[in-house]
């Protein structure tokens, strides 16, 4: 069987249409305002108030809209960016792509998981559909991956993570501390970008997983700490802490011959009880920039909808095995991109 004939590539500026206009979306309206190859011609969200402040601080010219069949019956976008609560995805990521228009979504992809397959099946015709995963255009681990896959370092032992965070702080009367939109708490939200990027830096997927979760008196899981197996023995721990008063990422990858580092901000290799900073790194981008390059110049598509999957399938059996306190295998799910 041929493959889908490749979509036409978009004339810059690309129009665009702002699903959801809080703070993640005003943080995607700040990247698309600062890039020539982008214009907001259209922002949607419930709350009109919040979709006319990005319009006034960033896309003058849009239309503002306080529900998404208006806006794509009384507007032309050629692509949209969907930055609203979870529950939400599903429906709306279904209706802008029944319109063919690319969509860049946020994560979670779905709510569940028979709506990511659902969606992830679906992506493999028509247009374009990526996730913000930002942390797979950040410089450090793109450059952890390239070190990884090269091989030179030897295999992967083990992979640790740690991740601090006010995130319990600041969740009181949100979606964020509604178990219903929010499962997995801090390690559904935040967390799921950590998952991510075990997965994306080794290529390596889970086998099994030992958790323990506490809410800490909020409706959702806020402390998480993962012991677990990765393909062929690499031991796996990661820790989630989102009662924290700082903010603190760790990310290690330990080789045969040397520790893969991510700490500070900054890309270190360790043999013999030295450290060193890894240099060059891979070039920055984010999530809006990669959009814009596939559909301008047929950019790979560094965060396909099948990403979703391992992330969730993980997700499930780390809160299962909270809840039951016994060892949970997980499913073969794990996306090789």
């Amino acid at each position: 069987m041929m493959p889908p004939p490749a979509p036409p590539l978009l004339e810059p500026p690309v129009r665009l249409a702002l699903i959801g206009c809080g703070q993640i979306g005003r943080l995607h309206a700040q990247r698309l305002a600062a890039d020539p190859r982008a214009q907001i011609v259209a922002c949607a969200d419930p709350n009109l108030a919040a979709a006319r402040a990005v319009r006034d601080d960033l896309a003058r010219d849009a239309a503002v809209f306080d529900d998404l069949d208006a806006l794509v019956d009384r507007t032309t976008p050629a692509a949209a960016i969907v930055c609203t609560p979870t529950h939400l995805h599903f429906e709306q990521v279904q209706a802008l792509r029944a319109r063919g228009l690319p969509v860049l979504c946020e994560k979670p992809l779905a709510d569940n998981r028979e709506r990511i397959a659902t969606l992830i099946a679906n992506a493999a015709a028509g247009p374009l559909l990526a996730l913000a995963y930002q942390r797979r255009y950040w410089a450090t681990f793109r450059t952890l991956r390239r070190e990884v896959a090269s091989g030179r370092w030897g295999p992967v032992h083990a992979v640790t993570t740690h991740s601090a965070e006010r995130w319990q702080q600041t969740i009181a009367g949100t979606w964020r501390n509604d178990p219903q939109f929010n499962p997995g708490g801090f390690i559904g939200d935040a967390g799921s970008h950590k998952i991510d990027m075990v997965f994306f830096v080794t290529g390596l997927g889970p086998r099994e997983v030992f958790a323990r979760s506490d809410r800490r008196s909020s409706q959702v899981e806020i402390v998480t700490t993962i012991s677990g197996l990765l393909d062929g023995d690499v031991a796996l721990s990661m820790s989630f802490i989102g009662c924290a008063q700082h903010w603190r990422e760790d990310f290690h990858v330990h080789c045969a011959a040397a520790d893969l580092l991510l700490r500070d901000g900054a890309v270190w290799v360790a043999q013999n009880n030295r450290l060193e900073k890894l240099e060059p790194l891979e070039p920055e981008s984010d999530p809006d920039a990669a959009f814009l390059d596939s559909l301008t110049s047929a950019a790979p598509n560094t965060a396909p909808a099948s990403c979703a999957l391992p992330v969730w399938d993980f997700t499930q059996a780390v809160l299962a095995s909270a809840r039951t306190g016994r060892v949970v295998a997980c499913p073969p799910s794990v996306d090789k991109s």
